[in-house]
């Protein structure tokens, strides 16, 4: 299966090899992986790498359900899923957005961009999409109290459980993809920080069981961040459309005051109203005071930088904006006036005069 065409051979075990074929060969570990699951003395080790661990069945009104908590072989699972999103990768790269940047005719550094909004937008759609689901099957938007009552949630669904562990191996493959894609080096410190923001959040909302709160504030951080790339596609296809950029800044604004709003009602308040106080690293429980603030202070702090990296790029827009516009009217000031050429002499009683005084000759009209 080869995701790329090959214009020309490089060593075995070069750099350019390994960047030019990455897909081809972790494609071949994931085949490896699962040819496992033929073999009897395998099997029990390749579902290590598949399913998610640490599962009991407890009984509902809905009958038997299987519940799900994390530990250390999570890791296992992260890592098959992280092979997978860079196949996923090469695929969107190959057969969707390098199509597309073929018809455009588009110069590097934005084919560059274009290929990173591209990857984004799949992405947070997919993950808007399945984040509402969950939030919607698992009663979260009707009933918000839920986000913070019977806390600690250590005891997950299988497709729950299964979102957070897909979101971690997404982030941490975006990582290499930095090299695979050879990211210019003033753009790697933007998006390392950007990664392990994201890496960061998710990481802290699986760990101390705040997986609804979390999925909730990450569904609103996909939905704003999914306007502002599809804002950024159609300005690479025609920099004349701005209007996209003013309807994202305003869903921006929206999902930050929400972002902050949740986090203060359900840590800040809903937790801390809860009657079971205490850290229990057996049970799940990291409802402490200092936890409690260290997440507040963490969330403010993000979206205290968010809102400062959107102004700022409001501003820049606004400056360019003020340019464009005087540079127009300097364009229309230069243009040269046209003026009417006058006829040579005077008007006498009515009569056109030459320069000489002579009055000019009149032709004889052609006879019909």
């Amino acid at each position: 299966m080869a995701f790329r065409r090959r214009n020309k051979s490089y060593p075995f075990f070069s750099q350019e090899f390994l960047i030019q074929n990455h897909a081809d060969i972790v494609f071949c570990l994931v085949v490896f992986i699962l040819i496992g699951l033929m073999f009897e003395a395998t099997a029990k080790t390749a579902f290590l790498f598949i399913l998610p661990q640490y599962n009991t069945t407890t009984l509902s009104p809905e009958g038997e359900v299987s519940l799900y908590h994390y530990g250390w072989k999570d890791c296992v699972t992260i890592l098959f899923y992280f092979l997978i999103t860079i196949i996923l990768h090469a695929v969107v790269q190959e057969y969707v957005l390098d199509k597309v940047n073929r018809r455009l005719h588009l110069s590097k550094s934005k084919n560059t961009k274009l290929s990173e909004c591209g990857q984004l937008c799949v992405f947070h759609l997919a993950s808007s999409v399945w984040s509402l689901y969950l939030l919607i099957t698992e009663g979260y938007l009707l009933n918000m109290s839920s986000l913070w009552e019977n806390y600690p949630h250590a005891q997950l669904r299988f497709q729950v459980k299964f979102f957070y562990l897909f979101q971690l191996a997404y982030w941490l493959h975006a990582l290499p993809e930095l090299y695979f894609q050879k990211v210019r080096k003033e753009e790697i410190p933007r998006q390392l920080k950007y990664i392990s923001l994201y890496l960061l959040h998710i990481t802290v909302a699986y760990l101390l069981n705040l997986t609804r709160v979390g999925l909730v504030l990450l569904f609103l951080q996909y939905i704003s961040e999914l306007g502002f790339h599809v804002s950024r596609l159609v300005y690479f296809t025609n920099e004349s459309h701005h209007k996209l950029f003013d309807v994202w800044a305003v869903v921006f604004v929206l999902t930050r005051m929400a972002t902050l709003t949740l986090t203060v009602l359900a840590v800040g308040f809903g937790l801390a109203r809860a009657e079971n106080q205490g850290l229990d690293w057996e049970a799940g429980n990291f409802n402490t005071l200092l936890l409690r603030l260290a997440v507040l202070l963490m969330v403010c702090l993000t979206q205290a930088w968010l809102l400062w990296k959107f102004i700022c790029f409001q501003l820049r827009r606004w400056r360019e904006f003020r340019r464009e516009q005087a540079a127009r009217k300097r364009a229309a000031v230069k243009q040269p006036v046209r003026t009417l050429k006058r006829d040579s002499g005077h008007h006498e009683n009515g009569v056109i005069k030459a320069e000489n005084g002579a009055s000019p000759r009149i032709k004889k009209a052609k006879a019909l």
